[in-house]
């Protein structure tokens, strides 16, 4: 005989949980309910919970406030997810009886502001409203015309080939396809240049968005380490030895390592990829980043390119605005007008206003990195300053650039501390998630996009969830990531 009912309405739902006024911030309050209503019983395992957007409106809160209560709960175990199918109750296997009677962590009596870690993406910069209204001055001049170029408009195409020609990588316009993102480019590159099974080249750790698009085309992934820097002869041999068709790397302030690839690599990277018959698919999404002076940037990978195996790919998301759906992609005109073809039959073209809006913003990128710089660097010492007084046994290289630090652990307990830190409302991403094979239990990655004093909280949480695992006995064996 069922225990109860097998799904659960947003009316039925907001009643279980009464009257949550009083207490901020409300997802966390939401959250924590929820997790009562589970481990006293009041909802049964199993349930599938209702959609974000009907318990909004039956609480009368925003949708966004109830995906960051659902998005604590997953990172709790309280809740499972399967894309397209929902959400369902659950409990942390191994943790019923530790819950239910200690808490698991901070009290259920306590709310603690949730700090996200887990996202290395600042918000807008201060001219970011001032560039959003003279781009919209400039739009009636486009409203005449279809509004679709898969390509992307003339003024934006512009404004970056003028960027990479400044970086010394002369470009023009017609080597440039805008995108909706680094990621929509990388999808377009990944449908342009391989075919299921396919070897593809990646590093270990990368960027986790990457892997996925990857493994969702079929990839055989190709791992190489560079938690170290980059060997570029063991690249070599790995693309040679694998019949590599493409290499994904992130040669500038590497994502999540922090590592800035220096120029008699990267030549030595394209020299490697030319021998190997390969093309380098190169993010940069981070290239403008350098945070301190006495960083010398040297020119993309593709300055060392001869014949048109290096694919650039560039970002808004980063530098301007993560809200701001534009990449870039820098290759040879041939085959940028292959990827606007190709494009045709995804998406037709970007949002012309957002093209206007990031050429706004580039037109005045001086002033936007001056911006952004300054606040990472601040973020920057105080995350530092703080794990060396709380955390003394991690350790990590300063990063000279980009948005996050890679810290490793004394030992192998990275997802379980993302737990634990969940429930101390912190949100980190744990090291397995960079990497191909499961790997890399002992890394964290650590954003500093947050300011100094929400940065040095978030860290004193970390501490309090650290000495837990560190005193718990060692799981039986690692979790397993595909």
């Amino acid at each position: 005989m069922r225990s109860g009912p097998r799904a659960i309405g947003g009316l039925q739902l907001a009643r279980l949980l009464g009257d949550l006024s009083g207490e901020r911030p409300f997802y966390a309050v939401l959250a924590r309910a929820i997790r009562r209503l589970i481990l006293d019983g009041g909802l049964a395992l199993r349930v599938r919970l209702p959609a974000e957007r009907d318990l909004a409106a039956a609480l009368g809160v925003s949708r966004t406030t109830v995906t960051a209560a659902y998005d604590a709960l997953r990172a709790e175990s309280f809740i499972e997810s399967r894309r397209g199918a929902g959400s369902w109750t659950a409990l942390p296997r191994g943790r019923a009886s530790r819950l239910s009677l200690a808490g698991g962590g901070a009290p259920f009596g306590t709310v603690e502001p949730e700090i996200d870690l887990g996202s290395a993406a600042p918000g807008a910069p201060d001219l970011f409203d001032e560039a959003v209204a003279d781009a919209v001055a400039r739009l009636p001049a486009y409203t005449a015309g279809p509004g679709y170029d898969p390509a992307g408009i003339d003024p934006l195409r512009e404004a970056v080939a003028a960027r990479y020609t400044e970086r010394g990588l002369p470009t023009r316009p017609e080597q440039i396809v805008v995108t909706a993102g680094a990621q929509h480019a990388l999808n377009l590159l990944i449908e342009e240049l391989m075919s299921p099974g396919d070897p593809v080249l990646v590093e270990s750790p990368t960027y986790p968005h990457a892997l996925e698009a990857l493994r969702r085309r079929g990839a055989r992934l190709i791992p190489v380490g560079v938690n170290a820097g980059w060997d570029v002869e063991l690249i070599g041999t790995s693309m040679r030895q694998a019949a590599v068709r493409f290499a994904y790397v992130n040669p500038d302030f590497h994502n999540p390592v922090g590592r800035l690839m220096d120029d008699g690599s990267r030549a030595a990277l394209v020299a490697a990829a030319k021998r190997g018959g390969c093309h380098l698919v190169v993010d940069e999404t981070f290239a403008e980043l350098a945070l301190d002076s006495d960083v010398v940037m040297p020119p993309p990978v593709a300055a060392h390119d001869t014949d048109g195996r290096v694919i650039s790919v560039g970002s808004a998301a980063k530098v301007f605005w993560g809200g701001l759906r534009i990449g870039w992609i820098r290759t040879t005109a041939p085959m940028a007008r292959r990827l606007a073809t190709l494009r045709e039959s995804l998406d037709l073209a970007s949002p012309v206003l957002e093209q206007l809006i990031a050429g706004e913003l580039l037109a005045r990128i001086d002033e936007v990195r001056a911006e952004r710089v300054a606040l990472l660097r601040a973020g920057r010492a105080a995350l530092v300053s703080a794990l060396g007084e709380l955390l003394p046994g991690w350790q990590f290289t300063v990063p000279l650039g980009g948005m996050s630090l890679w810290a490793r652990l004394p030992g192998p307990v990275s997802t379980s501390l993302a737990g634990a830190a969940a429930r101390l409302g912190v949100r980190v991403v744990p090291g397995p998630l960079f990497g191909v094979e499961g790997l890399l239990e002992d890394y964290l990655r650590l954003p500093y996009v947050q300011p100094p004093g929400v940065l040095r909280d978030a860290v004193g949480r970390l501490a309090r969830a650290y000495r837990g695992v560190e005193t718990a006995a060692p799981p039986r064996s690692l979790p397993t990531y595909v």
